[in-house]
């Protein structure tokens, strides 16, 4: 598991603690509790989405333990190279990575939509699809997070 990237700085095995959670939509992700001693620092959400372009893309999305979005991480896709592959970390501090956008960012007030939806997510040029998708990954990972509350 890539938790150590998407949620704050643990000192348990997030592996030895992970449980599943129903989406509600017929399956379950895994969701991997971080510590730092005994305290919750954050929840890292398996998530995943067949919307991409190209179908199946595969998430890790870090939350803090009221909800707000840490980090998030691509596990797999097979989005179209120099198009729906710009969402996957290659960002500077001039140009940040496309997820960056949604660091720090409380799902139940920020819309998790690209703005041709009406939301505040600004697309990836020439790739609204994955952009969509991106959203939708993310949003089932909060949806799942908050039913099992863990907010």
């Amino acid at each position: 598991m890539q938790s150590g990237l998407v949620v704050p700085e643990f000192t348990n095995n997030p592996n030895d603690e992970m449980f599943m959670l129903p989406t509600g939509e017929g399956d379950s992700l895994e969701v991997y509790p971080a510590k730092n001693g005994e305290e919750i620092v954050g929840y890292a959400v398996k998530s995943y989405t067949n919307n991409g372009y190209s179908g199946f893309i595969g998430f890790m999305v870090g939350f803090t333990p009221d909800g707000i979005i840490y980090n998030i991480n691509i596990l797999e896709h097979k989005e179209t190279p120099g198009l729906g592959t710009n969402m996957v970390p290659d960002g500077t501090p001039e140009k940040p990575e496309f997820k960056d956008q949604f660091k720090g960012k409380d799902p139940s007030v920020f819309a998790l939509k690209v703005k041709k939806d009406g939301g505040p997510v600004d697309a990836i040029t020439a790739a609204t699809i994955s952009s969509r998708a991106f959203c939708d990954g993310v949003q089932r990972a909060y949806n799942t997070f908050e039913k099992g509350g863990l907010k």
